[in-house]
């Protein structure tokens, strides 16, 4: 919070931040007027709400159909299989995907020649970046993150699905009217962590698929404020440190919005 007031200030690191001019909103609005500004805001919210919707519902079915399995080496197998990729660092994943998806040498390429269709270069097409890194996202996280629903799972009662089944209730009714409303508020609890952070992407990952094909829809606040403030030739981070500190303002907002909405329809919600 102490290096944050640069934001305010045209920092020179002769004088310090302490000694540095105080130039108020300047660098905010200097971003908000800025080329970039709505390109880098409408991609970076494109691809949150899509990694937000895609992928928050995956973890739940999938933790669900585990939920019933009957079989335990099966059920054990899925959870290896589907946990793993999540420990495989973000350099790998993208150079699998790079690999895979390569227009001369991928795999995937070579299935579609086969199949008689024309090799399509993945990774520079801009319209296809954003599903890429959505399900490359789900498919690495999604075993792990269906740990939480996994375990609110196990806190409803098993009284009720007794109950349900002398009743005749069949598996998805029990599903909808049981485990759906009981894992409801830890739902609810991490969609709102997520629409806090729905300006923060993933820096690492965006730049590692960013090319100069795909620049006109990878380029997002994160990966901005890392060439503005760190890569070019002269890094300016007063200007830097506004954009960050206003992604971190629209966030807090946006996680206090959501929390008073989740209470007004009286769903669990953080205070």
């Amino acid at each position: 919070m102490y290096g944050a007031q640069i934001a305010f200030k045209d920092f020179n690191a002769v004088q310090g931040i302490w000694g540095s001019d105080w130039v108020g909103l300047k660098h905010f609005e200097q971003f908000v007027q800025s080329y970039e500004f709505w390109r880098v805001m409408r991609n970076t919210l494109l691809l949150s709400l899509y990694s937000l919707l895609v992928g928050f519902p995956f973890p739940i079915i999938l933790a669900l159909g585990l939920n019933y399995a009957s079989n335990r080496f099966f059920k054990r197998t899925v959870q290896m299989v589907t946990y793993a990729p999540h420990f495989i660092s973000v350099v790998v994943i993208v150079g699998l995907m790079s690999q895979l998806l390569n227009p001369r040498l991928g795999v995937v390429n070579r299935i579609l020649e086969v199949l008689g269709y024309e090799a399509i270069n993945f990774m520079g097409k801009p319209e296809l970046f954003k599903t890429l890194y959505v399900l490359s996202d789900v498919w690495q996280n999604v075993g792990f993150a269906c740990i939480i629903y996994l375990a609110a799972l196990s806190g409803i009662d098993p009284a009720q699905h007794e109950a349900a089944i002398m009743d005749g209730g069949s598996i998805p009714r029990r599903m909808w009217h049981i485990d759906l409303p009981g894992i409801m508020p830890v739902a609810v609890i991490i969609f709102i962590l997520g629409m806090g952070g729905i300006l923060s992407t993933g820096f690492e990952k965006v730049l590692l698929m960013q090319n100069p094909l795909n620049y006109q829809t990878s380029e997002v606040i994160d990966t901005y404020v890392y060439k503005v403030g760190l890569v070019s030739v002269m890094p300016n981070y007063s200007y830097s440190t506004a954009i960050g500190l206003f992604k971190s303002l629209i966030g807090l907002v946006l996680l206090i919005g959501v929390n008073r909405f989740a209470k007004k329809i009286n769903q669990e919600s953080l205070w």
